[in-house]
């Protein structure tokens, strides 16, 4: 309803189609050149998009993929904090998709600046995934881009949401199905830059990573996750707890400890949200982000 007491903006409303339906109705409907997506409860720097269009007259291409610093938070956007890490420059496709899956990093969706051109070449988002759209299309996105342009000094803030995130996968075997696919298609966009020994080993880290979620509920996915390892030329380890669950796991085994470790995560989340939120409360329920903000908190 906010929304529609602007008359620049335009709301549609669809049936549930789910992320990537969503996704795909709205960009026939969009006009501009170049296209930022942001979901309800984040928010831009007011300059963001700004600072990202100027970086662009330095370059004048549009299959250049620009980002942005990001920080996620809860209720209080002054405390939210940015941490650098080494997806924050300029890349080109292959090391940005090698350093993402190796390192296990990734860039929030709102950070993008994306070209009406470069989307059309990623293509539409794939309906067929139930967990990390997102970080699939973007994959694509960065895999027809020329590369990466950092745009500093200026970015989004995530709202940190915990378990009740789309992106927390938890128990559900539709979400795990989901990641083995998007893993799969990862693997196979990396390769058709470069099949190097490095980018094979970004790979066999990626899917260590992520193996976990499989471990060991889900004996058929464990079983494709290491056919894909060996086909790396390597091999998956058992997936290895905190040591702060490793008594746990003596007692009562690794799945008993694996739930207990989700469930900290999850409990400890939630109170730290409630504290956030009833300090935001105290405060005044301030939401307002203004170019300055990026010098607070900041390691960008």
């Amino acid at each position: 309803e906010v929304a529609r007491g602007f008359k620049e903006v335009r709301v549609v409303s669809t049936e549930n189609y789910g992320l990537s339906g969503a996704q795909n109705n709205a960009f026939p409907l969009s006009q501009g050149d170049y296209i930022q997506y942001l979901d309800a409860d984040d928010l831009l720097a007011p300059d963001k998009i700004e600072r990202q269009l100027a970086a662009l007259r330095e370059c004048d291409s549009r299959r250049i993929l620009l980002s942005s610093p990001w920080a996620p938070f809860y209720y209080r956007v002054r405390h939210a904090c940015f941490v650098r890490n080494s997806l924050w420059q300029d890349l080109s496709p292959v090391d940005w998709l090698s350093r993402a899956m190796r390192e296990n990093l990734h860039m929030q969706n709102a950070t993008w600046l994306v070209s009406r051109q470069l989307a059309k070449a990623a293509g539409p988002w794939d309906t067929r995934l139930h967990f990390d759209q997102d970080g699939e299309y973007f994959c694509r996105v960065v895999l027809a881009s020329e590369g990466t342009r950092f745009v500093p000094r200026t970015g989004i803030y995530y709202r940190a949401s915990g378990a009740n995130s789309v992106s927390f996968i938890g128990n559900s075997d539709k979400k795990k199905d989901s990641l083995l696919l998007t893993m799969k298609l990862h693997i196979q966009y990396l390769r058709s830059l470069e099949d190097s020994e490095r980018v094979r080993n970004a790979c066999l880290a990626y899917i260590q990573t992520w193996y976990r979620n499989f471990y060991p509920e889900r004996p058929d996915l464990m079983r494709e996750a290491q056919q894909l390892a060996a086909m790396l030329g390597g091999r998956l380890e058992i997936p290895r707890l905190s040591w702060k669950y490793l008594w746990i796991q003596r007692l009562f085994g690794f799945v008993v400890a694996k739930r207990a470790s989700q469930r900290w995560n999850h409990y400890k989340s939630s109170v730290m949200r409630s504290w956030d939120k009833a300090l935001f409360r105290l405060e005044g329920g301030n939401l307002a982000v203004t170019p300055a903000s990026f010098g607070t908190n900041s390691a960008v």
